[in-house]
């Protein structure tokens, strides 16, 4: 099943025990997968309901620190604003690593390029390069697909690469209004989870770039399962769920389903990776 909305939710179940009714919100990155191991959570616990959610990593910790959800899905760490607010406001909580994602950067179909290094990668999103003369040779001024400030893949790129995007950057809702983008504009660059793409983009008018992690080394795709498993592609990360520990009860049944044979098979045949121990 595809979703294409930015903000989705899923009721599994009418479920009148609010002690099995979870709601999880937050990350884009994370939210189809989300679904997948809520629909076969489900059929192994149709006991419980479960609310799903995107919107974004900061609008899932927002729900967090608000008390408006049991699981806040994070493509990031809790910054150092969000770790003294939950002090502040009484709410511990624990932390689960379930999955592992890699951010694809991709171009339409059509475009001159197949991989990209970091460093050139950054001048193009800083806005360094206005056109792609740089990089291809082609006087075709450079379209940013992006996200917004709060998205934890947003946050993720700018840490790893040390830049702030261009103030020119299309700020998207989502990965799918990201690859709708690409797909209509032949000098576009955008950035999507690994995961879309498997699920969502392989037919696709769009071509996910190869990065160049250091000079002379390997291009190395986000899609490459054996690169992904050692460590070797630039821009991978590991997933966070934050739950408040008066959630925790409610959730566990949920959490270890994650961890089960079934919810690991899940998460590989989603496009993700699982943690490596």
């Amino acid at each position: 099943m595809k979703y294409l909305l930015c903000l989705l939710i899923i009721l599994l179940v009418s479920c009148s025990d609010a002690g099995k009714f979870i709601k999880v919100k937050g990350s884009d990155t994370e939210v189809n997968l989300a679904v997948s191991l809520a629909e076969n959570f489900y059929k192994e616990h149709p006991d419980f309901s479960v609310a799903i959610s995107g919107g974004g990593s900061g609008l899932g910790i927002a729900s967090l620190l608000n008390g408006q959800t049991d699981i806040a899905n994070s493509s990031r760490p809790l910054n150092a604003e969000e770790i003294m607010l939950l002090k502040t406001k009484g709410i511990p909580i624990r932390t689960v690593i379930f999955a592992e994602d890699a951010t694809a950067f991709i171009v339409h179909k059509d475009f001159h390029l197949d991989s990209i290094d970091i460093a050139t990668l950054t001048k193009v999103l800083n806005g360094q390069y206005k056109t792609w003369k740089p990089v291809t040779g082609q006087d075709m001024p450079i379209s940013i697909y992006g996200r917004q400030s709060n998205s934890g893949t947003h946050s993720f790129i700018s840490k790893k690469l040390k830049m702030e995007f261009s103030r020119d950057a299309k700020e998207m809702n989502g990965n799918a209004q990201i690859v709708e983008g690409i797909k209509h504009d032949r000098s576009g660059i955008g950035y999507v989870g690994a995961g879309y793409i498997l699920n969502n983009g392989t037919e696709q008018p769009i071509k996910v770039l190869k990065i160049i992690a250091k000079p002379g080394s390997i291009a190395v795709s986000p899609l490459d399962i054996k690169a992904i498993a050692a460590r070797r592609y630039y821009f991978q990360r590991p997933l966070y769920q934050f739950i408040p520990l008066t959630s925790w009860k409610k959730v566990s049944a949920f959490i270890d389903f994650e961890k089960s044979a079934a919810g690991q098979k899940i998460i590989t045949t989603s496009g993700y990776y699982i943690i490596l121990k």
